[in-house]
């Protein structure tokens, strides 16, 4: 009587697991078909050096070379690698809680929801491609964001505590990044916006009895939040945080990313190039890896 459960049970996790996987076999096709050869053989070509000619180019395998010349040579990959590694983190982490608090907020019940939610969710709409093309192409914008800029010229808060802080001494470096994130609060919810969307989604599955059970037994909602709301929907934080860092690294604004544009177009040294692109490929999915563990160790995973 006892195993009749236990095999449904099985029977569903299996059915969900082709589920799943029919559901991304496009994507594995797709990047079979039209992604493997390019990968490997950029692989291969930053163990080489490219000699460009007519209508061709011949790789002459030069072994370390171009990753001895990515850490011992070039005076700034090392530099930028570094700065944008810890930008990477400090704005991961923002975007993070940024984007959990304003879905708590946005699962609320209060007039004019709809419009507050349509305005956190234009973001998703902005960050495609020929949108953010026009959002930092565009000359209104612009001009806009100038204005705003003028307008609070002198009665910035974040600048009169970071003259504070720098005064009395007091963790100058530390509250430098903070105030960083602070000033660049826009581009912090322009890169909220999928996050935003994936929390809401699980906290709207989250059933209200749980929370009226809680009330009734005393809980504040600061306990609510961390008994019930946050272990509910902990497994999107790692969703959340693997797509914030993969996303971070295809930003525009990266300045690591138009290093290497520029070594391969203007220096048009694509061995060096692809030699520092796989460096900073692979440092990025071995923190992705480590991180993701560490995230995993407190994901609770309601069976």
């Amino acid at each position: 009587m006892n195993k009749k459960p236990k095999h449904r049970y099985v029977g569903l996790e299996k059915r969900k697991a082709v589920a799943g996987y029919i559901f991304i076999l496009p994507f594995i096709i797709g990047f079979a078909l039209f992604m493997v050869k390019p990968f490997l053989q950029s692989l291969y070509m930053s163990f080489t050096t490219v000699e460009l000619g007519a209508g061709k180019f011949n790789m002459v395998w030069s072994g370390l070379a171009n990753y001895y010349y990515a850490f011992r040579t070039d005076p700034e990959y090392t530099r930028l690698l570094t700065e944008e590694l810890l930008r990477m983190l400090i704005y991961s982490v923002a975007i993070i809680v940024f984007s959990f608090f304003v879905s708590i907020i946005l699962n609320q019940k209060f007039h004019g929801r709809a419009l507050v939610r349509a305005v956190f969710f234009l973001p998703v709409i902005l960050s495609s491609g020929v949108m953010l093309g026009l959002e930092s192409n565009n000359s209104v914008i612009a001009l806009m964001q100038q204005q705003v800029e003028d307008a609070t010229t002198g009665i910035s808060i974040t600048d009169g505590l970071q003259t504070i802080l720098r005064t009395t001494g007091v963790g100058v470096k530390a509250f430098e990044k903070v105030f960083e994130v602070i000033d660049n609060i826009y581009d912090v919810a322009l890169a909220s916006g999928m996050q935003i969307i994936i929390f809401l989604s699980g906290l709207q599955t989250i059933p209200k009895s749980m929370y009226e059970a809680a009330d009734i037994e005393g809980c504040t909602a600061w306990e609510s939040l961390w008994k019930i709301t946050f272990p509910s929907i902990s497994s999107l934080f790692l969703v959340n945080w693997i797509y914030t860092v993969v996303d971070f690294c295809m930003r525009s604004d990266n300045e690591l990313v138009e290093k290497l544009q520029k070594v391969m177009i203007q220096q048009q040294d694509y061995g060096a190039s692809s030699a520092m692109t796989w460096i900073y490929f692979l440092i990025v999915i071995a923190f992705v890896g480590i991180t993701s563990l560490l995230i995993n160790k407190a994901v609770y995973y309601n069976d």
